[in-house]
This record gives structure tokens, sequence and C-alpha cells, in this order.
């Protein structure tokens, strides 16, 4: 870990420090609330059988909580900036699970591994607008079909100085700068909102891997 921390990871390492790789190093506010947004992310976008990347993963809670419901990834890499949370990854010993220490923020080549979909749950909370959209910018086009990603969309949940919220309405409309495909949700957690982008080039039928490499459907 640099020893100037960035200030949208300084609340995590603050934590980590405290509480080491418990469930408050999160930042979640509680186990309910981190479960409905990952319900809202299973329900969102199919992950079974495919290639994930979970960027921010922390302990690979997401994880747990797939295979809890059934859900298997092909392969899951969890992506975490916080060595504390990521050697709490690497100790659960998941099959078919490959944990990646690095800063998807200031290294967002980080984020090309191959992973048909992207998640960010939570993880996006700590970055003011600029850094928000830079970063979903990236996460999209180094992704191989999808991005899915939850963030507070009112006053309610960010009551942290550190927590920042957003327009359901600005933050789709700059999705679809990115991709005519966009979905969202906001009916599980009052003040959250999830949003997955489809590339394009799924929806006509040609398979997408990374950010460069284009082949034809088998």
């Amino acid at each position: 870990m640099p020893a100037e921390v960035e200030p949208y990871l300084a609340p995590y390492i603050d934590a980590a420090r405290q509480h080491g790789g418990a469930f408050r190093s999160l930042l979640w506010a509680s186990p309910k609330t981190q479960r409905a947004r990952f319900a809202a992310i299973a329900r969102a976008v199919k992950l079974d059988g495919r290639v994930l990347l979970d960027a921010g993963c922390g302990r690979a809670d997401l994880l747990k909580y797939l295979l809890d419901c059934d859900i298997h990834p092909f392969e899951y890499v969890g992506l975490e900036a916080v060595d504390t949370l990521a050697q709490a990854a690497i100790n659960s010993r998941y099959e078919r699970a490959r944990i990646l220490s690095g800063d998807f923020v200031s290294e967002p080549l980080r984020l090309c591994v191959g992973a048909e979909v992207i998640v960010f749950s939570g993880s996006l909370n700590t970055l003011p607008d600029d850094i928000f959209r830079r970063t979903l910018r990236h996460a999209f086009m180094a992704s191989g079909e999808e991005v899915i990603f939850n963030f507070l969309s009112s006053p309610a949940l960010a009551g942290k100085e550190y927590l920042y919220w957003r327009s359901p309405a600005d933050v789709v409309e700059f999705a679809r700068t990115l991709t005519d495909d966009v979905e969202s949700w906001d009916d599980y957690l009052h003040g959250d909102c999830t949003v997955l982008l489809r590339k394009q080039e799924r929806a006509q039928g040609v398979r997408v891997q990374g950010s460069a490499n284009i082949f034809p459907p088998a």
C-alpha cells in the first residue's frame, strides 16, 4: 500500500486497522443491506457459469452469497486494494476463485482480466463524480459483455462524510453515453440503485473478450 493513501481508500484502510478482516471493515450498514444488494445483482444478470470480476471484492462475500444461492461462476476473480481484506478473501479458499491485489481506480488495467461480467458492489460509493464516471468507462471497455454496479441514490444511506450519492437519472444518462442497452432497478433497498450496462456487440451475437479480442460465436 502506498505511503500516501488515496482518499477513496482511506475509510476502508482505517476500518481495516480497527477491525481486521471482519465485516465492519467493509463499511456496509449491515449484512442485511449487503445481501439486498447482492440479491439485486443476481436477479439482474446471469452469473452462473460465467467469468466474473468482483472489483473491490472485500472478503469475497459476493461469491459466498452466490454459492449459497447455488449460483456457480465458471471463474470468480476478486480485485481488492486493501491488503487485509484481500487476504481475508484468499483465506476463504473458494474453488474457482482468484484473488488479486490492486487498485482499479489508479490502475485501471487491473480490470482487464478477461471477465465477461464486471461487478461493483459498494466499491464506487467513496468516489467523487469525475472518478466514478472514469472508472465505469474503463470497466465498460475492459468487460467482455456486461458491467453491473450499485450506488447510493439518495442521502438516506449516505450518512458519512466519505460517501457520495447520485441521482439515478443522472447515472443512467451517463451510462447511455457508453451503450444504449441500460437497465436500472431501485426496488430492493431505499436509497440504493443498481444499473446494468450491456455491450451492443453481445446483443448482435458477437462475443467480446476483454477490450481487445473480438471473435464470432461458436
